[in-house]
């Protein structure tokens, strides 16, 4: 059965490596690992061990922490009592699933690419002005 938790943090892991162009093939290289057991973290159907964690977190360029921000409130309501953090930071499911999706992939690099604050400031509010 699947952990929740190990869908998340596959779920994570599959983002960055989306984000940074890379192939479930060129990740599994790099961790000396088949494809298809990416595949099988990224589905959560595989935990990811925690030598193994740090090194995708390495190769992504991200801190090992990224993996488990913006736990959905869900994840954490399903925790038994004892695994729960005093202090997970939760975002809404809307937005996770904005930003697991291609458009938002997509939007998240576009504005990301942003220097000028003022643009950045313009754009949100003419994102707001759409809805």
């Amino acid at each position: 059965m699947k952990h929740h938790v190990d869908v998340h943090v596959g779920q994570r892991i599959r983002r960055q490596r989306m984000e940074r162009g890379v192939s479930q093939a060129e990740l599994g290289e790099k961790l000396k690992l088949t494809f298809q057991q990416i595949q099988k973290y990224e589905s959560g159907a595989n935990r990811v061990g925690s030598s193994r964690l740090f090194t995708i977190a390495s190769i992504l360029d991200v801190p090992v922490q990224y993996f488990f921000d913006d736990m959905p409130k869900a994840v954490i309501d399903a925790l038994p009592e004892t695994e729960k953090a005093p202090d997970v930071a939760v975002k809404s499911d809307h937005v996770l699933r904005l930003l697991g999706s291609g458009e938002g992939l997509e939007l998240n690099r576009a504005f990301s690419k942003i220097k000028s604050p003022e643009t950045r400031k313009a754009f949100v509010a003419f994102v707001k002005t759409l809805t």
